[in-house]
């Protein structure tokens, strides 16, 4: 068998998306691409026999925080170290960063632990099936670099300059975002205002099922979404406060 690390590159999206599928993964195309064209020279893969089986991506957010994302091996390929050896490049590239996250699966959280991750708080990922929406408004996205910064913790303004392009709105001391059926990121200073936004998606989406990744709440559920997973948010290095009673909604497990 020929096994080798190398970069993961856009060429390997077909592969990445197989890959997910293997471990009960929703990613899609355009996830797996957002997130290599975010920080090429940082997303990693290990090829056997011309195959990718396992994956890890990074996303710099300038030297204060970075994430890390698709820490995946196919279920074949499980046991062979690959996922710690990723993980490694990944850490080593990221060498200049403060802090660096991710959100960790149960299967994945011993490993990062060992790697000097903490648990910092819980995250989850919802989903709805096709439902009716009422017609919603919303305004055409202003960005609010500083109301996003507080949210998060760091500047991310590249990620959301990507996203805004694809699907975006505003409402008084909110935004939010879309991504074909991923809602967010959603920052706001109002449950109503965020409420709005998510209105405002759901219309536009009325015909398809959503996903929607969250801290812990009960609003989900009261606008007809079902819990589909829970994973632990894990951080290594500088402790930062991002401010997390206003996200309604990250930009996925993923981005952060």
């Amino acid at each position: 068998m020929s096994i080798r690390a190398r970069m993961l590159t856009l060429a390997d999206v077909p592969d990445a998306c197989a890959l997910s599928q293997s471990a009960g993964w929703n990613q899609t195309a355009d996830d797996w691409r957002l997130a290599i064209e975010m920080n090429p020279d940082g997303c990693f893969a290990i090829e056997a026999d011309s195959n990718v089986v396992a994956t890890t991506t990074t996303i710099p957010y300038g030297t204060r925080l970075a994430w890390i994302g698709m820490v995946l091996t196919h279920p074949e390929y499980r046991g062979r170290g690959f996922a710690r050896a990723l993980m490694q490049r990944a850490l080593d590239h990221l060498g200049s960063v403060e802090t660096v996250k991710l959100d960790a699966t149960e299967m994945g959280a011993p490993l990062y632990r060992q790697f000097g991750f903490v648990d910092e708080c819980p995250i989850e990922r919802w989903i709805r099936s096709p439902l009716p929406s009422p017609p919603a408004k919303a305004d055409v996205y202003l960005p609010d670099p500083e109301l996003d910064g507080e949210a998060f913790g760091a500047d991310r303004c590249a990620l959301l300059a990507r996203l805004s392009r694809i699907e975006s709105a505003s409402a008084p001391g909110a935004i939010a975002m879309g991504r074909g059926t991923r809602f967010g990121p959603c920052v706001s200073r109002s449950k109503e205002s965020a409420v709005a936004l998510l209105h405002w998606y759901l219309a536009r989406h009325c015909g398809g099922e959503i996903l929607w990744d969250t801290f812990p709440s009960e609003l989900p559920k009261s606008e007809g979404f079902k819990i589909y997973r829970r994973l632990t948010r894990m951080t290594r290095g500088r402790v930062l406060h991002p401010n997390n009673a206003v996200v309604y909604a990250g930009a996925g497990l993923e981005f952060g």
